[in-house]
């Protein structure tokens, strides 16, 4: 089992679930949905002087889904390459 953490700007979030749900057959997943924090050129802060905020997307999946997750984030790094789009997988362990 692997788990997908996501975290990109608000602006891109319906077109990040939209492609994961079109890909990814009975995709459940997690939302934070304002996610705070500061990147390598900009602040997320929710602020007057910082106004934007990001999201973050959690998700489990098996090794297949998790290659078709990868295949649309690719993707929507090439469409949107200044959003501040991140991603991560690893192994993890269903305790239940």
């Amino acid at each position: 089992m692997k788990r997908i953490e996501i975290i990109a700007n608000q602006s891109v979030r319906e077109e990040l679930i939209d492609g994961l749900e079109s890909a990814i057959t009975d995709l459940e997943y997690t939302i934070l949905p304002t996610v705070h924090g500061k990147g390598l050129s900009k602040r997320k802060e929710g602020t007057r002087t910082w106004p934007e905020t990001n999201f973050l997307l959690i998700s489990y999946m098996d090794e297949g889904s998790a290659a078709q997750a990868k295949s649309v984030l690719a993707t929507l790094l090439r469409r949107f390459p200044d959003e501040g789009i991140w991603a991560c997988v690893s192994d993890a362990e269903s305790l239940t």
